[in-house]
């Protein structure tokens, strides 16, 4: 949170990204301002904004966020579950009862199993609600780690190829 961007490169994809050669993805990494928690509405006009000003495959939207981030993650999806090719929130959770609204998204959950901040239970409640529905959800749990899984989920290409194997 806050308005200091040079945060969001410290703890999220665009730190990740920019060591690699070839990035094949538009990246939007909005930071949700202090004492504020994510608006959906407001996501989704800064994605359409995005959407008419550069050559956006609509059929290719993903989502990821940590954190709060990845509540973020899985309630903008429920919101909006036909914008999204494939969701991956990391330390995460959810309302299970959105679950059902995700059941055609694929979803892959990445949390630490040591998590002292959000309990990796947050992650499991959500893929175990989505696969209940009929989804395609998975999660994977770091052994031994806590609250900083997206250094392991975002810096391994294995996320990015999964992303491109999926589209609307």
């Amino acid at each position: 949170r806050g308005t200091n961007i040079e945060l969001v490169k410290k703890n999220g994809t665009p730190g990740f990204v920019e060591t690699l050669e070839d990035f094949p993805f538009i990246l939007i990494t909005p930071q949700c301002p202090e004492e504020e928690i994510w608006d959906n509405e407001r996501l989704m006009a800064v994605l359409n904004e995005v959407i008419e000003k550069y050559p956006v495959d609509t059929t290719r939207i993903y989502c990821t966020g940590l954190s709060m981030g990845g509540y973020g993650t899985f309630a903008l999806a429920a919101s909006y579950p036909w914008r999204f090719a494939a969701i991956a929130p990391v330390c995460g959770g959810g309302f299970p009862l959105t679950a059902q609204k995700l059941k055609n998204i694929p979803v892959w959950a990445f949390h630490g199993d040591v998590d002292p901040v959000i309990p990796p239970s947050e992650s499991q409640k959500m893929v175990e609600a989505i696969n209940f529905f009929g989804g395609n959800a998975k999660l994977t749990l770091y052994p031994g780690i806590g609250h900083n899984a997206w250094d392991l989920a975002y810096s391994d290409s294995t996320l990015y190829r999964w992303f491109l194997q999926h589209k609307k």
